[in-house]
């Protein structure tokens, strides 16, 4: 029998709030959290919606990625130059599944011609409200160009090929952080049998 008690659930809680902290790109706000009799304050970063692809081509064996600096990481843990798969914001008024298209195109250089919605995830809830979905994409990796990026964004992301065994190995081997780049290789790892029927929408 399911366990229906293992999920995650609305929380009974009041908030104040939101106090402007700043920003950039990003508003940085902050929240007064009324729960019985205890208050708290916490701060959270408003990213929102975000789209992440897992571009393959099923007839090659392909996944296609990329690689862009990211300061987070460079300060964090000294390797800025991530390895990534294609992902960005979903615009006021944008359905996921056209973000996921549009963000393939200006990071890969190539619209996938499918793409079959699969979770989604909350990065780091306790700091930000980034709700991440992913996507299997199928494209032809033969026309993936050898740079990229959204102009407008300030983007210099550099695709390339790589086989799907090769990927997967490189993830068991610690050399890939990017959080969404590692939990997209999992779930390729997981499912690399069945891409074509997933792709067809045949999921279980």
């Amino acid at each position: 029998m399911a366990d229906t008690g293992l999920s995650d659930s609305a929380a009974e809680v009041a908030l104040d709030g939101p106090e402007s902290r700043g920003g950039g790109k990003y508003r940085y706000e902050r929240y007064r959290i009324r729960a019985g009799n205890q208050t708290v304050e916490r701060d959270v970063v408003r990213v929102g919606p975000v789209v992440v692809v897992i571009p393959v081509d099923l007839g090659r064996g392909e996944v296609v990625m990329l690689r862009q600096f990211r300061l987070g990481a460079h300060l964090a843990i000294g390797r800025g130059e991530q390895v990534e798969l294609p992902a960005g914001h979903v615009e006021a008024g944008e359905a996921a599944i056209d973000a996921a298209r549009r963000e393939c195109l200006e990071e890969i250089g190539v619209a996938p011609h499918a793409l079959v919605p699969l979770f989604g995830m909350l990065p780091s809830p306790g700091m930000s409200d980034e709700h991440q979905t992913f996507f299997l994409g199928v494209v032809d990796a033969a026309k993936v160009t050898e740079r990229a990026g959204a102009a407008d964004e300030q983007e210099d992301t550099r695709p390339f090929r790589v086989p799907i065994s090769r990927a997967i190995e490189a993830l068991e081997q610690g050399g890939l952080q990017y959080g969404a780049t590692v939990l997209g290789l999992q779930w390729l790892a997981l499912n690399r049998t069945r891409l074509a029927e997933i792709a067809r929408g045949d999921q279980k």
